[in-house]
């Protein structure tokens, strides 16, 4: 079996469209069969703390030939358009610095380097570093799921696609703060953040279609390497 991790349902949706799989009784999960592969695919929220625990409770089947984590990241290397998906070779902790190795897999050539922060980042300064560190992506989930699956001997990949750009600050934190821990929207804190900036709302259509172009293309990854 393999078992499909998303940070938000917004990336959820696109991968279990491709896939063409369906929806368990519960609406948590949902599986098929893709490529031959038995497929089971859930969110596991926004941050590293919801990442480690949804890995740990996918991998306590025993049967998991490979974790995916599927979905969004913000763009460090300048050269990456968005929608370019990355498929990292090498996972960094961004707190604590273990570096995370992912496994081969015949369908995919992984290549660049992916950093998991815990915590949105914006600090220029760092995104600056991270650029010269040779950085292609970051993202709040991977390097958390990564350290599970190296510990229960399980291979990982992960196909993150650009939804924005990082290190030229184009995501407004509060923006980054509309969604709950869990991945869901707070509804709540979108319309109080439209009511006091109204002018921002062409940004956030923006914001939103690059955001779809990305998770889009990052399903749409995953599932043609499932399918090779």
């Amino acid at each position: 079996m393999i078992v499909v991790l998303t940070a938000m349902r917004s990336e959820l949706r696109p991968f279990v469209r491709a896939a063409g799989l369906t929806r368990s009784d519960d609406g948590a999960v949902w599986s098929g069969t893709v490529g031959g592969h038995e497929v089971v695919a859930t969110t596991m929220g926004v941050g590293m703390a919801g990442a480690a625990a949804a890995a740990e409770q996918a991998l306590q089947r025993g049967d998991v030939e490979r974790l995916l984590v599927v979905g969004i990241a913000g763009g460090i290397d300048q050269d990456l358009p968005i929608g370019h998906v990355v498929v990292p070779e090498v996972v960094i902790d961004g707190a604590g610095g273990a570096e995370h190795p992912t496994a081969p897999w015949g369908p995919v050539e992984p290549d660049g380097r992916l950093i998991t922060y815990h915590d949105f980042q914006t600090d220029p300064e760092l995104m600056a570093r991270l650029q010269r560190e040779g950085y292609a992506a970051i993202d709040m989930e991977t390097a958390a799921v990564a350290a599970v699956c190296e510990r229960h001997g399980c291979p990982h990949t992960a196909f993150r696609a650009i939804s924005d750009d990082a290190l030229g600050g184009t995501i407004d934190p509060q923006v980054a703060a509309m969604a709950r821990p869990d991945g869901s929207p707070d509804l709540g804190a979108a319309v109080r953040y439209v009511l006091r900036r109204p002018w921002r709302v062409p940004y956030l259509v923006g914001l939103g279609r690059d955001s779809e172009r990305a998770a889009r293309a990052a399903a749409d990854a995953a599932v043609a390497a499932l399918r090779a």
